[in-house]
């Protein structure tokens, strides 16, 4: 069974309430495939996730940008796993980048932090990514294969896990590894989950892009057959987030 291209708008600290409220009017506006073909998730900050999942039209889904590894408690700023089930919030991103290196999240944190997750009933995308300085000394797929098995040693079941391959030195700096180079890692992930997890977890888990994903490159990565999608920044508060939401109908590569 082919794997659903799944599109994921990551809107990190951005937006008030009226310009949030003017993209999900685009958002509902545009003119995309069906939820047969491709599963659309966004991710507004913690105090818009309300509003957004209020006005959203029901094939489109939402996400948080984080949540806590335990249940709540004295941990001043963090937001449960439970709160957000509490809401009706189906997904949530886990181990981006950015919280990596200015949180200092180490791989074994984020992978409790999925583990934990999970077992509340969230589904997960689980952001991967090497930084320039591992690219150019030759480690990305061993940076990237750690990062993956920490995850893979907490958890049980990948059937509500995304895996998210953002390299660190493309993520808003207007660089894009290019389609060759998302299609190796891609491929290297997959095989590794292969020969670590099971086959059946390597053929079904969806392996998503991200990385100054646009509407003028969406289409040339879409095209690789182990890029399932895009985790996707900044464009994804613009209206060319409908151009790669219809990436997904892009015929893959044999």
């Amino acid at each position: 069974m082919a794997r659903k291209f799944f599109v994921g708008g990551n809107w990190k600290c951005n937006g008030t309430t009226e310009e949030v409220k003017k993209i999900v009017a685009t958002l509902n506006d545009g003119q995309v495939p069906s939820a047969d073909i491709v599963e659309v998730v966004v991710s507004p900050p913690y105090i818009f996730l309300p509003v957004v999942q209020s006005l959203l039209k029901p094939d489109f889904h939402v996400a948080a940008q984080n949540c806590w590894v335990k249940k709540g408690g004295a941990f001043t700023g963090e937001v449960s796993a439970e709160m957000l089930v509490n809401l009706g919030i189906p997904w949530v991103i886990l181990g981006h980048s950015e919280r990596r290196a200015l949180l200092n999240e180490s791989n074994e944190f984020v992978g409790d932090k999925v583990a934990y997750a999970l077992s509340q009933g969230l589904k997960v995308i689980a952001c991967v990514g090497e930084t320039l300085e591992q690219r150019e000394s030759g480690s990305t797929l061993e940076v990237v294969a750690a990062q993956t098995k920490a995850i893979a040693d907490r958890v049980t079941s990948w059937e509500n896990i995304v895996v998210a391959y953002e390299p660190v030195w493309a993520i808003g700096t207007g660089k894009v590894a290019s389609p060759a180079q998302a299609q190796e890692v891609h491929n290297e992930l997959r095989k590794w989950l292969h020969a670590n997890v099971s086959p059946d977890v390597a053929s079904t888990t969806r392996i998503i892009y991200g990385g100054s994903v646009s509407g003028a490159n969406c289409k040339e990565l879409a095209g690789n057959p182990d890029v399932d999608g895009f985790l996707v920044g900044g464009a994804s508060l613009k209206p060319e987030f409908i151009d790669i939401i219809k990436a997904a109908e892009v015929e893959k590569k044999a």
